[in-house]
């Protein structure tokens, strides 16, 4: 045999226990390292594919509900739902077996692949993973954090357990490693290491439940408040809809489909996620697959900005905190208009900050000329202004020039515009109208306009009244309503009153309750007449109006069309599908079939792993059997892309002369943590708190040494004491 087939010279042939599968000593060691790096790319993909499927297995065990009855104060029982596992129990468990399940595998079927002695890949990984966690992780999550805003722990009792186990972790094998058996571990050892798992799952129970601390919540309050929680998420998505179908509904370009994506996409925003939503999440925005938040296409993007720019004072702020999660401020003037009279010298206008009050805002306010110009009748206003953490209100005082000339009332307009790369957006009120009034006139009543349309689902009418040529004084003016078609006191609160003007006010709400009666009927209207005034007004030409009363029953079927599409939306957002068919839909189509908002990124990777995601699509869907099935299977992948993924890093970092400690703490570890980074970064930008992102890291670490070690160790311990034995 020639040298240049010598068996001799096959570099790294028995360093795998699968691989190599070819004889390859004919192959140049530079190609052969680079096909390895790229198998260990590629297995990385496989893992993390199926590491999403065992996670919608633990998401479905995790989220088994029992069925409570708990008596209310009428003497009879209502039926809650409650979750079975505790949260904090299944995050240290389950959740963290699914996230390190890739890591403890590898390290426990080395040691049994490699006589039941500890070998350098699954400790280093194990090590290299919990300082990618700790350092790069953190990092991140700290610098994702926008400019202005802070995330704390939400629960900081269990943080502290964990944080505290995290580092203990690392002093304990520096006890058994160093000091106690150099180099050695023993049975009790082993044991003893792993108990600390358990040990610390039910001191982070007790710290959940406060048992040490104040008086914990009895069960029948507990269970109210779940209750509670849940009817306020159904009454938020009814609530939700009818409020954007109702600001949407004179739109052409708003179809039901699209209100539907958009409440979805907004409520989903609110809403809490636990770590393994994220981190299948992170699995799937990097595979391809079906993410689990909404996408908003063109149009629906386009009603979502015309509803941030149109929305009124009364309903912008709940709606703002829905659509942004409380994560913007809103600024705008809290008036649309003002009046001053000439001779005051000075007007005040006000600019409303509401939404999220814990940032810094800066912004800018102008002054634009209208018939009033600037320098002959006011004096200019063109300033940079900041709203501090909490403030809420800014005046600004803008100079009237009094001339001693008679002129007929003109106005001028201030405008608020916010400074780029600020949370915050402006109001619908992002400019009010200035007018300067004759001196000395109290003024003209009259309606602005002489007919008024409301929905009958309103519940209250508002109809201005606006006062012009002259603000002065206080002054008041009588009200009552006349029936034309609608009946007052079935169709409408019939009513009377009077409505004042303080000095300096132009205009003024009068305020009709409208019933909904929940019946067709056909539209109906009734009279507002003007009667009488005081203070030296007059009423003008307009002194009555006509305010019709539309019947809602085709809103109503709307709105419910709609909520069944939201609901269908949030649905299909679920992290586990029920059927085979479904996951095998999902499998084989770029980002799970929705090709309006698949990108390149999406395509290219959809490619590389459609083998994959089709081979794992035949595993049991978590629906089967409670999810134990899907588990089971899901485990048992991993376990053989575990062995697949230590060979490919044991003859790779062989071939480029890399020991297994560095390969393991670099590329494996790096490779088993990539979608957790991803994870814990989108939770640091979506949740209010830290937990799913900073708060996960210290649990993480703690779980991959006691668990992860522990078993190893035991393993091999329980082997060699046998056989001394």
């Amino acid at each position: 045999m020639s040298s240049s087939c010598d068996l001799s010279s096959y570099t790294c042939s028995d360093v795998g226990m699968l691989f190599p599968i070819v004889s390859e000593y004919t192959w140049p060691i530079g190609g052969r390292a680079f096909i390895y790096l790229l198998g260990l790319l590629w297995s990385f993909m496989a893992v993390s594919i199926i590491a999403d499927i065992f996670m919608q297995a633990i998401e479905t065990i995790t989220s088994k509900t029992q069925d409570i009855k708990i008596p209310d104060n009428e003497g009879g029982y209502q039926t809650v739902q409650v979750k079975l596992w505790n949260g904090t129990v299944a995050n240290l468990t389950l959740m963290a077996l699914g996230s390190s399940a890739p890591e403890i595998l590898l390290t426990a079927i080395n040691t049994i692949f490699n006589d039941f002695k500890s070998e350098a890949l699954g400790p280093s990984c194990i090590v290299g993973s919990a300082a990618f966690n700790l350092m790069v992780i953190t990092g991140v999550c700290v610098m994702s954090v926008p400019e202005g805003e802070v995330r704390k722990i939400g629960q900081p009792k269990v943080f502290a357990i964990t944080a505290v186990f995290s580092v203990f972790a690392y002093i304990w094998l520096i006890i058994i490693l160093v000091v106690i058996t150099p180099d050695y571990v023993d049975l009790w050892e082993a044991i003893v290491t792993f108990l600390f798992f358990p040990i610390m799952v039910i001191i982070a129970y007790i710290a959940d439940k406060d048992y040490c601390g104040k008086k914990p919540t009895d069960d029948k309050e507990a269970l109210e408040i779940v209750h509670k929680n849940h009817v306020k998420f159904q009454f938020a998505l009814f609530f939700n809809v009818c409020l954007i179908s109702q600001r949407l509904r004179e739109n052409p370009n708003a179809k039901e489909q699209d209100i539907a994506t958009l409440t979805a996409h907004l409520m989903e925003q609110n809403k809490s996620h636990d770590r393994g939503w994220y981190r299948i999440n992170a699995i799937r925005s990097l595979t391809g697959g079906t993410k689990l938040n909404t996408t908003l296409n063109t149009r629906a993007q386009e009603l979502l900005e015309e509803l941030l720019i149109e929305e009124q004072s009364g309903a912008s702020q709940s709606f703002m905190e829905l659509s942004e999660g409380g994560k913007k401020s809103i600024i705008e003037f809290d008036a649309p208009s003002t009046a001053v009279l000439e001779k005051d010298g000075r007007v005040r206008v006000n600019i409303m900050r509401h939404g999220n009050l814990q940032n810094k805002v800066i912004f800018k306010v102008e002054t634009i000329d209208g018939t009033a110009e600037a320098i002959q009748d006011y004096k200019p206003l063109k300033e940079t202004l900041v709203f501090q953490p909490d403030e809420t209100i800014k005046h600004i005082d803008i100079e009237i020039i009094d001339d001693n000339i008679w002129e007929p009332d003109e106005v001028f307009f201030v405008r608020v515009t916010a400074e780029p790369d600020q949370m915050a957006v402006v109001g619908k009120r992002a400019i009010t109208q200035v007018v300067i009034l004759n001196d000395d006139e109290p003024g003209t009543l009259d309606f602005p306009k002489p007919s008024f349309l409301f929905k009958e689902s309103v519940g209250t009418a508002m109809i201005p009244l606006q006062r012009t040529n002259g603000a002065d004084g206080e002054i008041s003016v009588k009200w009552k309503t006349k029936d034309i078609t609608a009946v007052g006191g079935r169709d409408y609160k019939e009513t009377s009153g009077t409505l004042t003007f303080e000095h300096g006010e132009i205009t003024k709400m009068i305020e009709i309750t409208i019933h909904n009666d929940m019946e067709f009927e056909k539209d109906e209207n009734f009279e507002i007449d003007l009667i009488e005034t005081t203070g030296g007004a007059t009423i003008g030409k307009l002194k009555r109006c006509v305010v019709t009363i539309v019947n809602d029953d085709e809103f109503n079927g709307i709105v419910s069309r709609i909520a069944d599409l939201t609901n269908a939306n949030l649905d299909a957002l679920r992290m586990s599908k029920q059927t085979w068919a479904k996951q095998f839909e999902e499998a084989m189509n770029v980002n799970g079939g929705d090709l309006e908002n698949a990108t390149v990124f999406a395509y290219v990777m959809h490619f590389f792993t459609f083998g994959f995601k089709f081979i794992f699509a035949c595993v049991p869907p978590p629906s089967f059997l409670g999810g134990y099935l899907c588990f089971i299977v899901s485990l048992i992948l991993i376990g053989l892309l575990t062995a697949v993924v230590s060979d490919l890093a044991s003859i790779f970092g062989c071939l480029i002369g890399l020991e297994d400690v560095v390969t393991a703490i670099t590329f494996v570890a790096l490779g088993t943590s990539l979608p957790d980074l991803f994870a814990s970064r989108q939770a640091a930008l979506m949740e209010k708190h830290a937990d799913s992102s900073i708060g996960n890291v210290t649990g993480s670490n703690s779980v991959n040494v006691f668990l992860g070690l522990g078993l190893a160790w035991i393993l091999a311990a329980s082997y060699w004491t046998a056989q001394v034995i």
